[in-house]
């Protein structure tokens, strides 16, 4: 298991796909709020003057010596739901980040959100 400490020292660090195309740079972790683990992380994507932040799971994840390498396609990634550079994850926006890549939603038992940007 990848410590929360451990990842956020591969901020700006390449995101690639299991083939070892490029994704983009990672942007920030986010933690499931229950176990206080890494579970996805924002990965900056798109045109210099257009980057936008799309979420990726971090399980089963393998850290290179530059490189972060996640256990989806490339093209998933691309069409996950993301945020702008300067925005925050509305809590409402939660479940269809789960939804997208296939992986069950559990909020808290008082509504809590799932994540938590670390």
């Amino acid at each position: 298991m990848i410590q929360a400490a451990d990842i956020r020292e591969w901020r700006n660090h390449q995101v690639v796909d299991p083939k070892g195309h490029k994704i983009g740079m990672l942007e920030a972790i986010y933690v499931d709020t229950t176990t206080d683990e890494p579970a996805m992380a924002t990965v900056r994507t798109g045109l210099p003057t257009r980057h936008q932040l799309a979420f990726v799971p971090l399980n089963d994840v393998i850290l290179g010596p530059d490189y972060v390498k996640v256990s989806y396609a490339k093209a998933l990634v691309k069409k996950a739901p993301s945020v702008g550079m300067d925005d925050i994850l509305p809590a409402d926006a939660e479940e269809a980040i789960f939804q997208h890549y296939d992986l069950p939603y559990q909020p808290g038992a008082g509504g809590e959100r799932q994540l938590a940007r670390r």
